[in-house]
């Protein structure tokens, strides 16, 4: 059985920065392409970042600059430095991977609470 599991959410101040850790556990042959979501209260789930099998990243506009993503096959884990953080980076963070053979799986989330 496949699971995802986030950490590193937590309550910072405006212009802090935070790391999502996701790891991926169970039996897994390869994963494709890693992400990164986020859903705010009231809005719908949106993308933050990818990561390709090779490390290339693709960022929505949002995150560029601020954010940074990354992984490791080695141990099936990503994570996204998040830097600069603001009030409108609020949010349930979801990691999501693409798993060869098995499909996509998502993480339960991980709260980021950017507040003064």
């Amino acid at each position: 059985q496949v699971q995802l599991m986030e950490s590193g959410g937590g309550l910072v101040q405006p212009g802090e920065s935070l790391t999502l850790s996701c790891t991926v556990s169970g039996s897994v042959f390869k994963i494709n392409v890693m992400g990164w979501y986020r859903q705010a209260p009231g809005k719908q789930r949106e993308l933050v970042a990818t990561i390709d099998t090779v490390g290339r990243p693709n960022y929505v506009d949002f995150a560029k600059g601020r954010f940074t993503i990354s992984r490791d096959n080695a141990k099936n884990t990503i994570d996204l430095q998040m830097n600069s953080l603001q009030p409108e980076d609020t949010a349930v963070y979801y990691c999501n991977a693409d798993i060869m053979y098995r499909g996509d799986y998502w993480g339960q989330g991980t709260q980021v609470t950017v507040s003064s």
